[in-house]
């Protein structure tokens, strides 16, 4: 049976899906423990300003209870106070996306500022658009950063605006991430680049953050702190600028003599990295540290962690239930097509195809379970669940009336989807490095039946009665051959590679009466030549295969030949028919891959590979490899082979294109063995499963999903299944732990050298497991992931997605060209105009 799925492997599925796991580290909030994961932290005077769940809090600076400034359903960040303390400039979402605003520093309605649409949403690698960094030393302005004068992403300038409404006004740096004034306002220190969200800790790349003075009079730039890391967060205090750098390993503040250039180190973490530094640009820095918000006296070099109690209502914290139905990854139909099993949002589903109600068969808001397949009588269903902390084999009632029973223990890598033997005496299911397991129901066992040289086997099959299993396996040049494995020839059975190396192949399906063996291989090499260089690729190169598993079986093509009809009165001819293998149409000659029926069909039968037989079926593996048939349809982009009694399913579809859409959409054929037929069953689909008894098939076209009776005529049978009924009751707490948990296995599992880049992983996990307690929006869980991954100093490692209530982002069309205000007209003016387009383009539109 072939599942519908999609790869679980991207970091957007595991934080885009909510799953769930409970971390013993992180139980329960210490009821003597401040709180923490308080983030973008200002001060001014006596109050400390940040942001926590996605809202924006004042406290005392001495420490205290805090008290709510923002209650808006999307975030608002970067409070920072004018320099009289009445007020709080901050970015928030209001109106979906992001733009500057502020309020009064005791609340009130905030007033936007910035108008100009924000580029995003964005992910979290490029930070915020209308990023607020602080206020012009007069305080009659707002200062922020923003993408509205560039087509690349990362290339970005710092603007002004008035705060009490008005044009914003574009500093004169040509590119600019964080900057501040000096406190006469007649430079800035700023750093040309910006990278501040990228987890990437101890980066020493091009692109580490360098700070320049930039004189406002001369427009002359001066580069005064260069480090091969990072040097950001720039503040400025008398003649000294504070600046943040990971220059010693952990992000610390260093001092720079602005008369001397000479630079000390101010604070000397070891273990936490100190974050998101401002100052009150007289005497004091604020910055995050383990979460939580501490104060330095720039006179003394002395830090002080100030114990904040914010009473939040815990709403993105509250279980709900919600519908899953836009988080299907994988779906199967039950044997005889009656029912649909779907693994959505972590759990397990049975749905009605037509009448009925839909039954949650795992309900684990702290598990991710996934790869659910029916057993053949219909009576259980496996599945793989994380539910132990590790991804183990489960099986469980199909009608919900008993709790899953764990098969398996030790698992320590990710694993893929279970298979049931045809029997139901087996399961077999694989892992990330390549082995394939077999479990045993009668003795609970489980045995290590092969380990490939490379990549993962996804594609494994059991014969019709469960006693062989054929897959592909990749050799060290990436190609994949068919293998079958036997449970006879010793203790964990015997391994026959039965295609040739010299030819991709892979998707092996068994003839549902035991005399060929199915499946694709890349054969059909017809370049497509590229019109700029004389270069190629590609397309269109797999075929499908009929494999004999027995010397005698019949030629499953043999030639066609039509003649005429001879009345009896008439001598008989005698024709000589030509086909593959030469002999008559007729004759049932056995199957050949060359025109020579000796090479082809007189394989040699000894004790090198003595035929294996079962009880389902007996497998000549002597010459086997030479016993290959062409299913005559032309070579295509094709997978997910099935078969059935007279008939494959497999899909069709376009190439890969880098960076839109392919050339066509992927439709569902059926080909009928007996009549050489191929019919398009459904077009534009993403993906299938075929029922147990091959007479029904599920398809998913875009959101929906549909059973079809799985005939060449089976388009107009068409029945739509419902998955209204797929709720989950979420518990927040419990999915953010097992989301937190499960990367942090997916990177042990598939980081690219076995050392964790000499990291304690383990030791990693327990440190950032203990901010878990503290995670109040999703916002959090995925900075708490983040720092965790940017500990092993590796780029390209991104963290996103998940459970966010952000307004709908306006729509808006912009004319091509930028327009600044004539202050003696009173009018706006063509300012500067896009590349591309000339002025009077632009006065045309």
């Amino acid at each position: 049976m072939r599942s519908i799925s999609r790869t679980p492997q991207t970091l957007r599925y595991l934080l885009g899906a909510a799953l769930a796991l409970t971390v013993t580290a992180a139980a329960a909030t210490p009821a003597a423990a401040q709180t923490k994961l308080l983030r973008f932290p200002a001060i001014h005077g006596d109050t400390v300003a940040f942001t926590y769940a996605g809202d924006i809090w004042t406290s005392p600076a001495s420490g205290g209870t805090a008290t709510r400034l923002t209650a808006h359903p999307g975030m608002e960040v970067f409070a920072h106070f004018s320099p009289d303390g009445k007020w709080i400039a901050f970015t928030g979402q209001y109106d979906g996306d992001e733009q500057v605003y502020v309020m009064p520093v005791g609340g009130g309605e905030p007033k936007q500022l910035t108008y100009y649409p924000a580029r995003g949403p964005l992910t979290p690698r490029w930070g915020w658009d209308n990023q607020v960094y602080g206020w012009t030393p007069d305080g009659k302005s707002v200062v922020f950063r923003s993408h509205r004068e560039s087509w690349t992403l990362g290339k970005t300038k710092l603007y002004t605006v008035p705060a009490t409404g008005g044009p914003a006004s574009t500093l004169p740096m040509p590119e600019s991430g964080a900057g501040e004034f000096s406190p006469d306002g007649t430079k800035l220190v700023y750093s040309p680049l910006y990278r501040d969200f990228r987890p990437e800790k101890r980066y020493s790349g091009g692109f580490a953050n360098d700070l320049f003075i930039f004189d406002l009079k001369t427009n002359d730039a001066k580069r005064v702190i260069d480090n091969v890391r990072s040097d950001r967060d720039p503040m400025w205090i008398g003649n000294t600028i504070y600046f943040n750098s990971d220059r010693d390993g952990t992000f610390n503040l260093y001092a720079y003599d602005v008369p001397t250039a000479k630079t000390t180190q101010v604070t000397t973490s070891k273990l936490w990295d100190v974050r998101w530094p401002t100052s009150d640009k007289a005497s004091r820095i604020v910055y995050e540290l383990n979460g939580e918000i501490n104060v330095l006296d720039v006179k003394t070099g002395k830090s002080k962690a100030i114990r904040i109690d914010v009473p939040d209502d815990g709403l993105w914290k509250r279980p709900s239930r919600v519908s899953a139905a836009g988080q299907i990854a994988d779906a199967g139909l039950s044997p005889k097509g009656e029912r649909v099993l779907f693994s959505a949002r972590g759990d397990v589903f049975s749905a009605p195809v037509e009448k009925g109600f839909t039954r949650n068969l795992t309900a684990t808001s702290g598990a991710h379970d996934k790869w659910a397949r029916w057993s053949p009588d219909g009576s259980k269903i496996a599945f793989i669940s994380d539910l132990s902390g590790e991804e183990e084999l489960y099986v469980v009632a199909q009608d919900g009336s008993s709790k899953p029973e764990r098969l398996t223990n030790g698992g320590k890598a990710m694993r893929y989807a279970p298979e049931w033997s045809a029997d139901g005496k087996r399961i077999a299911f694989s892992d990330k490095d390549g082995r394939i397991w077999v479990y045993s129901f009668e003795d609970k066992s489980l045995k290590q039946v092969y380990d490939a040289e490379r990549d993962q086997v996804r594609d494994y099959n059991w014969s019709p009665k469960g006693h062989h299993l054929a897959f592909s396996a990749a050799h060290g040049n990436a190609y994949r051959s068919i293998y079958i494995w036997s449970e006879a020839g010793g203790p964990n059975g015997t391994i026959h590679e039965v295609t040739d190396a010299m030819w991709n192949a892979q998707e092996p399906v068994w003839d549902a009466e035991g005399n060929f063996l199915y499946f694709l291989s890349d054969r059909e090499f017809a370049p497509q030549i590229s019109g700029v260089e004389f270069n190629y690729a590609s397309n269109r190169t797999t075929g499908i295969f009929a494999m004999s598993l027995r010397k005698d079986v019949k030629h499953p093509f043999p030639a066609e030949n039509d003649e005429i009809t001879v009345t009896k009165d008439d001598p008989a001819p005698t024709p000589t028919p030509t086909g593959p293998t030469g002999a008559s149409a007729k004759s049932g000659a056995p199957v050949a891959a060359s025109p020579t029926a000796k090479t082809a069909g007189e394989a040699v039968s000894g004790t090198k590979n003595p035929p294996s037989k079962s009880e389902d079926l007996l497998i000549d593996f002597d010459g086997i490899s030479k016993r290959v048939a062409r299913v005559p349809v032309d070579a295509d982009n094709y997978s997910g082979l099935s078969a059935k009694k007279g008939h494959l399913l497999y899909t069709a579809g376009s190439a890969f294109f880098y960076g839109r859409d392919g050339d066509r959409k992927t439709s569902l054929r059926i080909y009928s063995l007996k009549d050489r037929k191929e019919t398009t069953l459904v077009d534009d689909i993403r993906g299938y499963s075929l029922s147990g008894d091959g007479s029904k098939v599920l398809v998913r076209a875009g959101a929906g999903w549909n059973v079809y009776d799985a005939t060449p005529s089976g388009a107009s049978s068409k029945k739509a299944v419902a998955t209204t009924g797929l709720m989950v009751d979420r518990v927040p707490e419990q999915e953010w732990n097992q989301i937190f948990n499960e990367v942090w296995r997916r990177y042990r599992d598939w980081f690219y050298v076995d050392n964790m880049h000499g990291f304690d992983w383990e030791a990693l996990r327990k440190q950032y497991a203990a901010w878990l307690p503290f995670v109040a929006h999703r916002s959090d869980l995925n900075y708490v992931i983040s720092e965790m991954i940017s500990e092993l100093t590796i780029q390209h490692a991104y963290v996103e997605g998940g459970d966010f209530q952000i307004p709908a982002r306006p729509r808006v069309a912009l004319p091509g060209a930028l327009f600044a205000l004539d202050k003696t007209a009173g009018k706006f003016r063509l300012g500067k105009i896009f590349e591309g387009q000339n002025e009077e383009d632009i006065y045309r539109s």
